[in-house]
């Protein structure tokens, strides 16, 4: 028996791979479903996350505290992928501003995980509010990046008009 295999391909399909790769460089924007995603990603898990503390039956000081520890971890994921995105850009970020977008980040995590697990609430809605605010925050950076994304394109573009 011949196992041989062989590979061909034609000068055509080359061409045509050569053609979608340079479209590919040209035009990486994202996609209007990846961003029509990303924002309902946060919109989800902010109005799922707030829907469930407005009908929680516990103190208003523990609803601010769950409230606060949302928007301190919204912001500190915005700003560390900005950080990550600036230094990936050759862009100057100070190794403190970097560090210490890295600390809240974990920090607001960490505040949760130590409130959700001293709460008298039951499992099921410790996860619901466990879920809802990584939802938020994996959704603020898609966001982030896309709206960056289309900003960078759109600067590109006009540098090629001119």
């Amino acid at each position: 028996m011949n196992y041989q295999t062989t590979s061909s391909v034609n000068e055509e399909t080359k061409k045509e791979s050569k053609k979608s790769k340079v479209k590919n460089e040209l035009n990486p924007k994202p996609t209007s479903a990846y961003i029509g995603a990303s924002w309902g990603a946060v919109i989800i898990g902010l109005l799922s996350y707030c829907i469930g503390l407005w009908n929680a039956s516990m103190e208003l000081n523990e609803k601010g505290y769950y409230f606060s520890i949302l928007l301190m971890g919204i912001y500190a994921v915005i700003s560390l992928q900005k950080a990550v995105r600036d230094r990936a850009e050759d862009i100057k970020v100070s190794e403190m501003y970097y560090g210490i977008s890295w600390v809240v980040v974990i920090a607001a995590i960490l505040l949760l995980v130590i409130g959700l697990r001293n709460a008298e609430l039951l499992l099921s809605e410790k996860g619901f509010y466990g879920i809802s605010f990584l939802l938020s925050l994996f959704g603020a950076i898609t966001v982030q990046k896309n709206t960056r994304d289309i900003e960078f394109i759109n600067i590109k573009a006009e540098e090629k008009k001119s």
